[in-house]
């Protein structure tokens, strides 16, 4: 095994090419690999990859997240986020390799006024949910030394997310309608990437016991349209953004009212505060309008 080497799955999403891009200057000798390179869901290849990279630690970044997509195809969406997690966890298990891995607000229903704590029982809506918190439970079963992290309303430089749809909607239309009854944390995939390598370092040191799962998102909470006005008058668009309620807007999967996340567990264990999500949004919307 060697001591810096991180192994990366699902390297080619959004948080994974944040995870590639800055382990190097972290240490880290990484082994970056998408769905091509390793396909998670195939059992045997995963047990003949570990023992042949020898990592110190895995981070699982594969998922299946096109959440409406899911509810007609759960199939694909469980054996990407339910078996290929399994997989993982049984495998780094055997091969004593601690394993990280990205979960979701989607496991809880959204019912709760308040953020959701990591020991909130869950209650997923929809496929999406559901496909993520089996694969949850799967990794808290095979692999005892792992970390599951929680994390909301992801956006970045790469791949598609709700900072980039916006901006090309209010590019082509004068209004836009979007819901104002959803609360959430946006989390810029930059952060969870820092976070997880802070994370991974961490429990490849000896007698590192603080293994589990722990929530991370963005602060300040907000709605979906409070966020869309954001971006729209960060980009200096000219359209208007009006709210609408969640029924006048349905989609195949039910999203979760309440998406806040209560991240007080990761800051009193480890010392890593929720990220002011507004400077990363700017910082991309300033790119992206370049």
């Amino acid at each position: 095994m060697d001591a810096k080497k991180l192994l990366i799955t699902g390297a080619a999403g959004q948080v994974g090419t944040e995870i590639a891009a800055l382990a190097p200057a972290r240490g880290w000798q990484t082994v970056a690999l998408d769905q091509a390179d390793l396909d998670i869901t195939d059992a045997a290849r995963v047990s003949e990859a570990l023992p042949a990279i020898r990592p110190a630690a895995i981070v699982n970044a594969a998922a299946h997240t096109a959440v409406d997509r899911a509810e007609t195809e759960p199939e694909i969406a469980f054996a990407i986020n339910r078996d290929g997690p399994r997989h993982l966890a049984e495998a780094a298990n055997r091969f004593h390799i601690p394993l990280l891995h990205i979960s979701t607000d989607y496991v809880f229903d959204g019912t709760q006024t308040t953020p959701y704590r990591e020991s909130d029982p869950p209650a997923p809506l929809g496929v999406y949910g559901k496909s993520k918190l089996a694969g949850d439970v799967a990794i808290q079963a095979a692999c005892p030394h792992h970390i599951i992290l929680r994390v909301s309303w992801v956006f970045g430089q790469h791949g598609a997310n709700f900072v980039k749809t916006i901006l090309r909607l209010a590019r082509e239309r004068e209004t836009l309608r979007v819901v104002d009854d959803q609360i959430g944390g946006p989390t810029p995939a930059p952060a969870i990437a820092d976070t997880l390598l802070r994370l991974a370092d961490l429990c490849t040191r000896p007698g590192f016991d603080a293994w589990g799962t722990y929530h991370y998102c963005g602060a300040p909470a907000l709605s979906w349209h409070a966020f869309a006005r954001f971006i729209i008058e960060a980009a200096n668009l000219p359209c208007a953004c009006l709210p609408i309620p969640t029924t006048a807007y349905p989609t195949p999967a039910p999203r979760p009212a309440n998406s806040r996340l209560a991240c007080q567990a990761i800051l009193d264990r480890f010392a890593i505060p929720q990220p002011d999500w507004r400077p990363h949004a700017l910082d991309m919307i300033r790119r992206l309008s370049q």
